[in-house]
């Protein structure tokens, strides 16, 4: 397989946890997000919509796109350990805490997002950092009040083992406390399963100030 990603971006960083958890390696191709590289005709033609990750598999077949899908795919082709419960409705839950961060939550501080903020509506930098933890922490916010209220958390956010909604809210504190210095004291649950996924080598191993840059 080979993964396009980027070494700061939380997207990539989810797929790294996830190959990593089913023991799957990649060839990784970075696309420098800073450099503008995504928005090359090359990339492009591997991804249309100009952000990373994007996943071929080892068929060669057409590049799977989008963090979430991806996951979900590396599941079923290797169920072992599942990232995903099996019952229905556990499904639904652990996909909808996943969609808060990496649907709501992430795409509102992507590169994308904050050049618009600069260049078109002329933001300057303090206002962009603003902007960043803001929507950072109302993600943030909005998965605390499931996790810490719901009998289904467990020391992860869906019983006792990490599924793709621990992927994601790891990527989202990442963003919080290594990109925006977020203050995480309101969010105590989340803090909590946070550094129970760090103590995990495919969580730790893949955090983005780790690789290569």
């Amino acid at each position: 397989m080979k993964l396009y990603g980027f070494w700061r971006s939380l997207a990539s960083y989810r797929v790294r946890v996830a190959l990593a958890l089913k023991g799957l390696q990649a060839q990784e191709v970075s696309i420098d997000l800073l450099k503008g590289r995504q928005n090359t005709g090359e990339y492009l033609a591997v991804n249309p919509q100009g952000v990373v990750p994007a996943l071929v598999p080892d068929d060669g077949g057409s590049p799977l796109f989008q963090s979430l899908a991806i996951l979900e795919y590396l599941d079923e082709i290797k169920p072992e350990p599942p990232l995903l419960p099996k019952d229905p409705r556990g499904r639904a839950r652990v996909r909808g805490l996943s969609l808060i961060a990496a649907a709501d939550g992430h795409p509102l501080i992507t590169p994308r997002i904050r050049n618009y903020l600069e260049k078109e509506l002329k933001q300057d930098e303090a206002a962009r950092n603003r902007w960043l933890a803001h929507w950072t922490l109302r993600a943030l916010e909005a998965i605390e009040g499931h996790l810490s209220k719901e009998k289904e958390t467990g020391r992860f956010c869906h019983g006792n083992t990490p599924t793709i909604a621990d992927i994601c809210l790891a990527s989202q504190m990442i963003g919080a406390l290594a990109y925006f210095s977020v203050d995480t004291r309101s969010i105590p649950t989340a803090q909590r399963i946070y550094n129970a996924c760090m103590e995990i080598d495919a969580f730790s191993n893949a955090h983005p100030l780790k690789q290569a840059h």
